[in-house]
């Protein structure tokens, strides 16, 4: 896999569908290094939930919000959150794909809602590609990700061309192009959650610790409910 480091100011969430805000998350940098104290360091990815500490980092009004507020409107609120911990003990490569599925409280039979899968025991389902189209995604960086420190590879534009077919999704990549998101302790980047994107496996020793977050402001079709942060 390969990938073209880009200025950190090159890409435009408008017209790429990625942007990162430099230094956003500096001043939470002591409540972010908290909450991921609190979890296992050999495990690669945990999807979090119900925790005071979290919660508190992602209310209305809460900085992180308030840096998708602009784009979804003051509603928004994270509807779902991993912790991503990589390092020479756990270390993967993650091949191109679009995120397609969320995280329900329960299964429930909804038109346009499915197929159905279990992540961590919760619940996910693929819902109608419209509602994805109207979420974003936020990846806050916790440690330095320079080229060698496996940063997010993105396929910037990918974002604009709806539910793509498993066997397109190479050509995609090819016709879009790709952009490293490298980053520093303390950026943020914000993206729409369904761009190509993919990363390597780090070549470095460093921890990569990311909190990644999803956030809509739409509400689902009863019974169907969020499962959050």
């Amino acid at each position: 896999m390969t990938a073209q480091a880009l200025l950190r100011d090159a890409l435009s969430f408008e017209i790429d569908g990625a942007v990162r805000l430099d230094r956003a998350a500096l001043s939470i940098l002591p409540e972010l290094d908290a909450l991921a104290a609190r979890y296992p360091a050999d495990r690669a990815g945990m999807r979090l939930h119900g925790n005071p500490a979290l919660t508190a980092l992602v209310q209305p009004g809460s900085i992180l919000q308030r840096l998708v507020a602009p784009r979804l409107g003051d509603a928004a609120r994270a509807v779902r959150a991993i912790l991503f911990d990589k390092s020479p003990a756990t270390n993967w490569a993650l091949g191109w794909h679009q995120d397609r599925t969320i995280a329900v409280c329960a299964q429930h039979d909804v038109a346009g809602f499915g197929p159905w899968t279990i992540k961590a025991g919760i619940p996910h389902v693929a819902p109608p590609f419209a509602l994805l189209e109207r979420m974003l995604t936020m990846r806050v960086h916790l440690d330095d990700v320079p080229e060698d420190n496996a940063p997010l590879i993105v396929s910037p534009g990918s974002h604009r061309l709806g539910l793509i077919a498993e066997d397109a999704i190479g050509d995609s990549v090819v016709r879009c192009g790709t952009a490293l998101c490298l980053a520093e302790r303390g950026d943020v980047w914000l993206y729409s959650t369904p761009i190509l994107h993919a990363s390597d496996r780090a070549v470095g020793n460093a921890r990569r610790r990311v909190l990644q977050l999803d956030f809509s402001a739409d509400d689902l079709p009863a019974p169907l409910e969020w499962f959050g942060a």
